[in-house]
């Protein structure tokens, strides 16, 4: 593979403060900033890894972007599903090379970028999104990122509720009430397929978790929360950076049983007072009618 780039080609420009700038190579075209020009002319033709000069004394590395730098700076509709939880949802969902994958809603492209690369030319990826505005630009971001609309992805403006059944290895929920899509989950994931939930709140993580339990058509659901901490490096200085990627979302994890079958009872009883008359949400099927203690009071 050549280094050196080319006319339509992606390239992020680094400052000397770390600050990224991603631009498509346009000839003729110029990148400005405070501190003055940068002709693409001047990047046309050259190796990957230099450091240029603009007309105001700036200099830049030049690099093309890793998919993780394009997400981070791509126009953005809805909020976008940060590289962090992205690689999470690959690997919680085993997704790879020749996975079906679908996604509800698109959002703004981010994570549909990350499953396209996962699936590979064998795989495919079907993203739906209720909002045409946001659509256009998660296609707009993603034909931005592959050069051209890939053959394995089908963006569909539209309510995941209604989709046909199918076969797909995995689902990715990203939406404020993805307890009302389990039936079109179901529907749409084979037996051992993962679905993931991508959700905000504890409240809707309790919620998502207790409607797939009482639904009984999915394995015990789990939870995790990715946390990313970078480090300062100088000399002696070694010390963990005073800003941190923190909580973004929760990943709620659980797999499609096959049809007929139900979830194993569990061996352990909840907490107390965890579905007590404060409860108002589904019940898990093999708690119907079981009677749980309360919790201890508190006062002396």
């Amino acid at each position: 593979m050549t280094t050196a780039f080319a006319v339509g080609d992606l390239v992020q420009l680094t400052d000397n403060k770390g600050r990224h700038h991603t631009l498509t190579l346009t000839p003729g075209a110029v990148f400005h900033s405070h501190k003055g020009g940068l002709a693409h002319d001047d990047l046309i033709g050259r190796d990957e890894g230099i450091v240029v000069t603009s007309t105001g004394g700036m200099p830049y590395l030049v690099l093309r972007p890793i998919l993780e730098d394009y997400v981070l700076s791509m126009g953005r509709g809805a909020a976008i599903i940060y590289p962090k939880d992205a690689f999470a949802i690959v690997g919680l969902a085993g997704i790879g090379p020749g996975s079906h994958v679908v996604e509800a809603g698109a959002g703004s492209g981010a994570l549909t970028c990350f499953l396209l690369t996962a699936v590979g030319p064998t795989g495919s990826v079907l993203s739906y999104e209720l909002r045409p505005e946001f659509a256009d630009i998660a296609r707009r971001n993603v034909v931005r990122w592959f050069g051209a609309e890939p053959d394995t992805w089908r963006l569909e403006v539209g309510d995941l509720a209604d989709a046909a059944s199918g076969a797909a290895d995995a689902l990715v929920l990203d939406m404020l009430a993805p307890w009302d899509c389990l039936d079109a989950a179901a529907r749409l994931l084979r037996p051992g397929g993962r679905l993931i939930g991508y959700v905000a709140t504890t409240t809707q993580l309790s919620r998502l978790a207790e409607s797939l339990r009482a639904d009984a058509r999915w394995t015990e659901p789990r939870a995790t929360e990715s946390l990313v901490r970078t480090w300062h490096l100088e000399g002696l200085a070694v010390r963990p950076d005073h800003r941190m990627i923190a909580h973004t979302a929760f990943l709620l994890v659980t797999r499609r049983l096959a049809d007929g079958q139900a979830p194993p009872v569990r061996r352990r009883r909840p907490a107390p007072g965890a579905y007590g008359p404060d409860y108002t949400g589904p019940r898990p099927p093999d708690l119907a009618g079981v009677a749980l203690p309360e919790p201890e009071s508190q006062d002396r």
